[in-house]
């Protein structure tokens, strides 16, 4: 079926870049989760509810984004690729979580060691635009409360190192197109993690 002419560049953009990150991320969706744990239900559902908030607040940055990009006719994804290699933009993994054998303790500090990363990403990108501050915020906070919430649930578990961990060095985007660019990539892994973690949280949950 033709795409109708009418389309907006933004649509257009949205689903080159979805199908370039799908290229990207290789996870086993279908690996069955270990045994359930015995995390408090109360814990579990107040995760379960933060994913989702900042899920809302990541789409509403990526959409932001991906209309900036088009306006400007930047973020290319031949553009993010390379940008994604010089700036050496991380991700953070899940390995200890969707396994066959559900290492609650990694798990966890996955978790945390993930949104912490998040955290510093997000703040390297303030000053991105004047538009996409406030969502920006929005999201740093969302993001550092869900951090605190994993922080205190291991501190109570008895698995949380004696010391928080300290944010090691981020990108550095020097320009407005890096920025622009980086962001989309940011938000874009950002959802992925928070799709991996919402499929164990929800498990753990159901379980």
């Amino acid at each position: 079926m033709a795409v109708p002419a009418a389309q907006s560049p933004m649509k257009l953009m949205a689903l080159q870049l979805l199908l370039w990150h799908s290229a990207l991320w290789t996870v086993p969706e279908a690996t069955p989760l270990g045994p359930a744990s015995s995390l408090p239900q109360s814990f579990l559902l107040k995760c379960l509810e933060q994913v989702r908030k900042i899920q809302g607040d990541g789409a509403a940055l990526q959409e932001k984004l991906v209309s900036e990009c088009a306006t400007y006719k930047l973020c290319h994804p031949e553009e993010l690729v390379l940008l994604r290699h010089s700036l050496g933009i991380p991700w953070a993994p899940l390995s200890s979580c969707p396994s066959q054998a559900l290492q609650l303790t990694g798990c966890l500090s996955q978790l945390h060691s993930g949104l912490f990363l998040y955290q510093g990403l997000l703040q390297a990108l303030e000053g991105i635009s004047p538009e996409l501050g406030p969502t920006l915020d929005t999201l740093q906070l969302d993001v550092a409360d869900f951090a605190t919430t994993i922080w205190q649930q291991m501190e109570d578990l008895g698995m949380a190192p004696a010391l928080q961990p300290t944010q090691g060095a981020m990108p550095a985007f020097t320009s407005a197109f890096q920025r622009r660019a980086g962001g989309v990539l940011v938000a874009s892994h950002l959802q992925r993690f928070l799709e991996l973690a919402y499929r164990v949280l929800r498990h753990l949950a159901q379980s």
